[in-house]
């Protein structure tokens, strides 16, 4: 397998020499080949283990207590979404997984959240039913939504571009937090056959610029590397950051999608629990190839395209869109 998944020094290239930031920047990019990379991170471990807590206090609650969150219309971009819904776009079986979501609120009058009322919802959390959760979950997304634009500094140097290139573009961007609990799989509806009709993520890439994962309780996310399937587990204390849609369209193809899945091992029985943020530009960024990524020999792929306009294209792909969905029960 020519391509690998490297585990890189996020505070080595913020804290070190030029030769390790170099050193950094160039395992990021060698990495991102395969879409994926590991780092090292300074998040607190306590709030991780505190979020975490919380969340499974959250999903374990009755059915009747968790739709207490849902959002009509949020298209999966605040509250809670129940199973079988998202559906991958290489798919037509939707996921089996259950899902809050969360981002930061902008200030009404802000022209972002006029300008694009469906990118910003008003949040909605489960205070009521786990009291205290509010707090956590927005210091949580906040820490992860750092690391992230922290992490786009380097990947910034490795395209050509100034470390800051990408800060502006995701100030206020609406980065979304995910937390996910994919149910054992011994639950699911039984096929004809008494296969699983469904796995926990069918084949799909990100839309967003990257995405973190910081923890999951359990094996399951596996990454496609030259067409095979390979599992990645972030080392101890280590994020695992995936590149999605808009990152590659901004790159012209040299940094391509990180396509991944998530499967339960065919003896697993358990549950897993993880959380991942979405780290998203200003719906009206302009996702065209900087001037860096094309050359003569990569000349440019891809047209200007809105960020809004590809994510609202992408939540209609995964079924998230309820006045129309792509694929209905």
């Amino acid at each position: 397998m020519s391509a690998q998944i490297l585990d890189v020094d996020l505070l080595a290239f913020e804290r070190g020499s030029s030769k390790q930031r170099r050193a950094v920047v160039d395992g990021v990019t060698r990495s991102l080949t395969t879409g994926f990379v590991y780092t090292s991170h300074d998040l607190s471990e306590d709030l991780l283990d505190t979020a975490y807590g919380m969340l499974r206090e959250f999903f374990e609650k009755s059915p009747e207590e968790k739709q207490q969150s849902t959002v009509a219309g949020a298209s999966g971009q605040t509250g809670y979404t129940g199973l079988l819904v998202e559906t991958a776009a290489s798919s037509d079986t939707p996921d089996w997984k259950e899902m809050l979501n969360w981002a930061r609120e902008i200030d009404p009058g802000h022209p972002l959240k006029r300008s694009f009322p469906h990118s910003y919802p008003d949040q909605v959390l489960p205070e009521a039913v786990v009291p205290g959760i509010t707090d956590v979950l927005y210091r949580f997304h906040d820490s992860i939504a750092d690391l992230q634009r922290r992490f786009l500094h380097v990947i910034a140097e490795g395209i050509g571009c100034h470390e800051t290139f990408f800060d502006g573009m995701v100030k206020d961007g609406p980065t979304l937090t995910r937390a996910i609990r994919y149910p054992s799989m011994g639950d699911t509806p039984a096929a004809d056959d008494g296969a699983p009709s469904y796995v926990w993520a069918a084949e799909h890439g990100d839309i967003n610029l990257i995405t973190a994962l910081p923890r999951a309780t359990a094996p399951g996310l596996q990454v496609k590397v030259d067409e095979q399937w390979v599992d990645a587990v972030a080392p101890d204390n280590g994020v695992i950051i995936n590149t999605g849609i808009m990152l590659e369209r901004l790159t012209n193809g040299a940094i391509p999608i990180g396509w991944h899945r998530v499967v339960a091992a065919p003896d697993f029985t358990g549950e897993r629990y993880s959380v991942v943020q979405f780290c998203h530009p200003r719906p009206w960024t302009v996702l065209a190839p900087v001037a860096s990524c094309c050359t003569p020999g990569n000349p440019q792929r891809f047209s200007a395209m809105s960020a809004a306009d590809a994510l609202n294209e992408v939540l209609y792909e995964i079924n998230l869109v309820e006045d129309a969905r792509r694929i209905t029960s």
